[in-house]
């Protein structure tokens, strides 16, 4: 009795199943192509994890090994196609992946929500610091975009993910630098009430809670 497979929940799952749509191919070509083909940039990769996915993908029955190679004193190398379900497994969730945004919980933004217990000064020298390592990324991924294109002759439809990254950063590098010049003019208005009190005492952020307390005490 063939069970329902379980969708795939991470993105090496989803570049395994795009390969083996490509056509049948043990872990090692795998492995290389995403590397050459610059998916580890947006994708996590490691050998290990590699092979845990392919063995959960085999156990859904979303692919299947088709044969064995072996090349010379080389170890066995199992040959993995995908399966009329994984091929359709893949459609949906590729499709869902491009119609759908999803929520997500970068740690930048929950650095941003507590930006109030830091003094003003010190923002200002930790922002500038991720604004001069994102100018970094963006000008070395728009030279290997442009070397790509030029010198390698990759097509742009085979780029469009790398373009995506570097106008992701690049928007986030005008953002950090317009944040960062409003609190210089000062037209960030900035809590006083954790840096304006002596050590241990309480910050009074409501008085109209602390009367209330008091008279029913």
């Amino acid at each position: 009795m063939m069970t329902t497979p379980r969708i795939p929940s991470n993105m090496l799952a989803l570049a395994v199943l795009a390969l083996l749509a490509e056509s049948p191919m043990h872990p090692y070509e795998m492995d290389f192509l995403m590397r050459s083909r610059g998916l580890t940039e947006g994708i996590k990769l490691r050998r290990s994890s590699l092979y845990t996915v392919i063995a959960s993908l085999e156990r859904d029955e979303l692919i299947t090994p088709v044969e064995t190679q072996r090349e010379g004193k080389r170890p066995e190398r199992t040959v993995y196609a995908i399966t009329d379900v994984g091929r359709e497994k893949f459609r949906g969730w590729h499709r869902e992946l491009l119609r759908t945004p999803a929520r997500e919980y970068p740690q930048f933004m929950a650095g941003l929500t507590f930006l109030g217990h830091l003094r003003p000064e010190e923002t200002i020298t930790l922002l500038e610091e991720r604004a001069r390592t994102l100018a970094e990324t963006v000008d070395d991924w728009q030279e290997r975009l442009r070397a790509a294109r030029d010198r390698m002759g990759v097509p742009r439809l085979y780029l469009i993910e790398a373009e995506y990254a570097v106008a992701t950063v690049a928007a986030e590098l005008t953002w950090v630098r317009d944040t960062v010049a409003e609190i210089r003019a000062g037209t960030l208005e900035w809590p006083t009430f954790l840096f304006g009190k002596q050590a241990g005492e309480r910050a009074e952020i409501c008085p109209d809670d602390r009367e209330g307390g008091e008279a029913g005490a």
